[in-house]
């Protein structure tokens, strides 16, 4: 699309926040709109009018100005039709622009949305076409790509944020916090900090899995590690035909090959699992009868199963085989997002191989009502249909998974089995334990393809941070706290809680305790660092106003705002302001204390009648905290 050079919106002055901000209270893309030309742009309605096409709920506002149209719409265009949670939208008027604002977890997407909402208004005033799903698309997959775009990345970090558990990415360490301080929890996807590396490399070991099985009693398919396609060959005559091959090491079905029959299927299955780099050893072993249902375990808690069906098409008697595949493709539950249930069948070498298995080709046109199946492992990352089978599962199929799972120092474990019916107990026989994974997906239950939906997230939360135990320490902000006042606090406090490791930081240095640390720039870099601290129990932080327009606040909530003279800018401070928490607000010599409980006046004397006030109010919040969590 080339849009004339003759512009009637600009779009300037570009600013990332991590956190709450002057604009927004959460994260954030900041930026100014301008009209440039009063008599050149359409009427608001005419935008209006088209843009609603794409979003119907956008029809029945009344912008007041086409900046307000301009965010509203990024309030929709933002989630990209994935129902991603970035809604929160801000306007606030200047003489000459307005400044919007708009929530955002990933700068690049924010970015180019944005840019592309604007192309979008500038092909309108011009009369030029606009591809909007081409460009939904592109930006789709832009966000699809990044760090956040992982299904199951995604679904944390969402149920997070609606449970209020603070999140960052660690980008040195390609981690996620969940949690500040001393109550934190690091990990990604689902293999967590805290897990077993013994027990998280034993389960991508196939070998080693399957012998721990084995050794402890459990129930798995007769077979063998082999080296050479001979000695598969050799195993296949002891424990006859079908069979599953699969690397030792490997994940996400990744060279797995499964019902094979006799011997050139054996070959190509054996092809297709070595490395072409290395030779690498493969395990052989009995192909049960049954269906490919996943186990999931949170701590030692089963939580959920679903059933993995491989991807599959019903013809229709003048489509051909890769005509339907495609129109499988592109229904709206293979969008391939990170919130969609399913991804894209994956037309690939396996794919192909099976269906010439089948006597088939992408070009046969296929019978109406055959359903024709498209590869033997039902891998939900390959185009697998998932199917909750939560409330069918056996008591003792149940007892199992959690019993494996003893045995295990990981918070997240998914474990394969094949059988017939999960409803059945596995002591009945034709129930076997392919395979034991330490970093199982999780959207597949909080979105299946059928059945009901299993918040597996919120299990995995729930577990990290149990019923009295909270996911932030306290935090406390100031608009101005210089030095010397800093470490008299942290003094005072530290002879109540004489155990207790206070994270302090302002413009002119930052304390762990009574010890100084280098001051870092920017200004969070050093707020992030302290909330990073595993044994952190206390955050004392300043945020003046260069700092807060600057930068924003790096964290979400604050338990007490302290606010001394603010600005208008530094009053904001009192958005972040927990539930439960407290404000003080000093000008001149009147100082006001509110709580939900009640609102008190003093009239302070001098500086140190105010930090000890200060100091009380901290002490208060401290005190309320361990009472809850039962803490020191």
């Amino acid at each position: 699309m080339k849009i004339s050079s003759l512009k009637t919106f600009k779009i300037t002055n570009f600013k990332y926040y991590l956190g709450p901000n002057p604009y927004l209270n959460t994260g954030a893309l900041v930026f100014d709109f301008t009209l440039l030309r009063d008599d050149q742009p359409l009427a608001i309605q005419v935008y209006q009018q088209q843009i609603s096409q794409y979003f119907p709920p956008l029809e029945n506002i009344q912008p007041s100005s086409y900046g307000d149209l301009f965010i509203q719409t990024l309030g929709y265009f933002s989630q990209l039709n994935m129902d991603l949670h970035l809604k929160e939208v801000s306007r606030h008027n200047y003489p000459d622009f307005e400044r919007l604002a708009l929530q955002s977890l990933h700068y690049p997407t924010s970015r180019a949305i944005v840019n592309t909402l604007w192309r979008w208004l500038e092909a309108i005033t011009q009369g030029e076409e606009f591809d909007f799903n081409h460009e939904l698309n592109t930006l789709q997959r832009q966000f699809r790509n990044s760090v956040y775009g992982d299904p199951t990345i995604y679904s944390l970090l969402n149920t997070a944020y609606q449970l209020n558990i603070p999140s960052f990415f660690i980008w040195e360490e390609g981690l996620i916090q969940y949690g500040y301080g001393k109550y934190q929890t690091r990990g990604l996807s689902t293999i967590f900090a805290s897990d077993s590396l013994l027990d998280s490399d034993l389960t991508t070991q196939k070998d080693d899995s399957k012998d721990f099985l084995v050794n402890l009693g459990f129930p798995v398919p007769k077979g063998k590690i082999v080296y050479t396609l001979e000695e598969a060959l050799t195993v296949v005559q002891d424990i006859g035909y079908p069979v599953a091959i699969k690397p030792v090491a490997g994940h996400e079905g990744i060279g797995v090959t499964a019902q094979i029959t006799d011997k050139d299927t054996l070959i190509m299955a054996w092809e297709e699992a070595q490395d072409p780099a290395v030779t690498n050893p493969i395990v052989i072993e009995e192909s049960l009868t049954g269906s490919d249902f996943r186990l999931v375990c949170v701590g030692e808690e089963f939580v959920a199963v679903v059933e993995r069906r491989p991807p599959f098409v019903i013809g229709n008697g003048y489509n051909t085989l890769a005509e339907l595949i495609e129109q499988e493709n592109n229904t709206e539950v293979r969008q391939d997002t990170p919130t969609s249930p399913l991804t894209k069948i994956l037309v690939d070498e396996s794919l192909l191989n099976y269906i010439k298995e089948q006597d088939l080709s992408l070009d046969r046109v296929i019978a109406a009502e055959k359903t024709v199946y498209l590869r033997k492992v039902a891998n939900i990352s390959a185009g697998g249909v998932s199917i909750d089978c939560t409330s069918q599962i056996h008591p003792d199929n149940k007892q199992l998974a959690e019993d494996i799972a003893q045995y295990l120092g990981l918070a997240c474990l998914g474990i394969d089995v094949i059988t017939p019916d999960i409803s059945q107990s596995w002591q009945q026989g034709n129930f076997g334990i392919i395979e034991i994974n330490a970093s199982p997906g999780v959207f597949m239950h909080l979105k299946p393809a059928q059945g009901n939906s299993i918040d597996v997230p919120r299990y995995i939360f729930d577990f990290f941070f149990k019923p009295g135990k909270p996911s932030r320490i306290p935090i406390i902000t100031f608009n101005r706290l210089n030095q010397e006042e800093l470490s008299y606090l942290i003094k005072q406090i530290l002879t109540i809680y004489p155990d207790y490791l206070i994270g302090g930081v302002c413009q002119d240095t930052v304390y762990l305790n009574e010890r100084q640390r280098i001051n870092q720039k920017p200004y969070n870099t050093n707020i992030q660092s302290l909330l990073r601290h595993p044994g952190l129990d206390l955050l004392i932080a300043a945020y003046p106003d260069e700092i807060f327009q600057a930068e924003g606040l790096f964290y979400q909530g604050s338990n007490a705002v302290i606010l001394l003279d603010p600005t208008v800018t530094e009053a904001i401070l009192a958005d972040s302001l927990l539930t439960d928490g407290i404000l003080i607000e000093k000008t001149g010599d009147h100082l006001v204390k509110k709580t939900q409980q009640a609102t008190e006046n003093f009239l302070v004397a001098n500086q140190e009648n105010y930090l000890n006030i200060c100091c009380q109010a901290i002490r208060e919040i401290l005190t309320n905290m361990a009472l809850f969590c039962g803490d020191k």
